[in-house]
Order: structure tokens, then sequence, then C-alpha cells
């Protein structure tokens, strides 16, 4: 995390790819309100006053690993990113999509890997968790994967924002942060938001977009 602290305090543009399924998508279950990537832009755009520095979102609804790496020159590599913060593993939880955990580590090792031989650095990132007992498909599995996704960023020694473990330590039923069983709201948008300034240290309680209420 601290090389990408270092990047936010210099001079020089950045650009951000954020790369995942629906919920970095945020269609359809924000109902119009701006989503994590959205809210990020404004922070660091406008509030950082950096300018020049290019977000962009390629997440796809209904994604999974393997989609990820079919289009990854498409929506990672032609862009050349410094930045990449992935989101994925909702759609590989679920048993129907029949893509295992050990499926799903090999698929980040390999996702991490293409990026870094761009010169870009990757930030995994956990998800929301499940709204508990719902969602049999994927509830039973879900937290296998996301301790993949931290096995993952440990042996690479990788960033991670664990946004699954915040949601945990905030919230019991986080059931305000929920659209269903397994997409964020306006509010759970705002969460994942929270939790990256934090990471990044560009938290500040002065701060509008930092302001928003997360119930």
């Amino acid at each position: 995390m601290e090389r990408i602290k270092k990047l936010l305090k210099s001079d020089a543009p950045i650009k951000w790819v954020f790369y995942g399924d629906s919920i970095t998508h945020g269609a359809f279950h924000t109902f119009g309100q701006r989503d994590y990537v959205e809210l990020f832009a404004e922070r660091v755009r406008f509030e950082l006053r950096r300018e020049m520095d290019i977000i962009i979102t390629t997440a796809i609804s209904g994604d999974t690993t393997r989609g990820l790496l079919a289009s990854f020159n498409w929506r990672v590599a032609q862009f050349n990113p410094d930045v990449v913060f992935l989101m994925i593993g909702m759609n590989d939880c679920n048993i129907d999509h029949g893509i295992g955990v050990e499926e799903f580590g090999d698929n980040l090792v390999e996702l991490a890997t293409k990026m870094t031989d761009l010169g870009t650095l990757p930030v995994l990132q956990t998800t929301c968790p499940i709204l508990p007992g719902q969602a049999p498909e994927r509830f039973p599995y879900f937290d296998s994967y996301m301790d993949r996704i931290r096995k993952v960023a440990s042996d690479f020694k990788l960033p991670l924002i664990d946004h699954t473990r915040f949601w945990r330590e905030r919230s019991e039923s986080h059931f305000y942060w929920m659209s269903n069983a397994f997409h964020p709201n306006a509010y759970g948008h705002r969460a994942f938001a929270e939790n990256i300034y934090r990471c990044l240290d560009i938290y500040d309680d002065t701060s509008q977009s930092c302001r928003l209420d997360v119930p």
C-alpha cells in the first residue's frame, strides 16, 4: 500500500483502472446514486486536486476470473495503467459456474502476473459479504474464496483492501448496505469508498465525500 501512497504524493498523473464484476460496475443496484469508483474519482480528482489523473471502470456485470482473463488486453493492457483495483469472486464462488477455489486462486495469480508484467501495481480487494443465509449457491463457499484472495495478496506481497473484514467489523448484518443478497446499494458503495480512503490514508473528516452517511 505504501507504493500507492507514494504515487498519490507525487506530481505525476496516475492512470487507475477498476476491474471486476457487477459490484464494481455499480449498475442498477445504486438506483442512480454514485458507485464507489465514482466516489473515489470525486475524492482524488477534485478534492485532492489530482485533475490529470484518469480513472477508468472496465467492470462487467456477471463476470468471473475466467472472463477477466479472456478480456484482459482490451480491459486493462491497452490503458497501460499505473494501478488496477481488482474486485472479483462473487460470481466465481457460485457453485453453478464450476470455478473451484483452486482455479480461482490460479486465475488471480495469472491476472496479477499479467499486470505486474505491464509495470502495473495490482490491488486485490475482497468484496461485500453475502447477507447471512441467503444465496445458497454462493453463501457456503464465499469465505473460502475471500481467503484465497488474501492468500494470493500475501504470497505475492500485493496490496490488499479487505472489504469483507471491514464490513463485518462495522455492521453485524450489513442489511442496510445491500440492495439484495450480494449486491451493495449506495450505502454499501460509500462503505467501499470509505475503506479505500482509510487504507490509502486519504480519509478526511472535513471532506464532503468522506462525510457521506453510512448507517
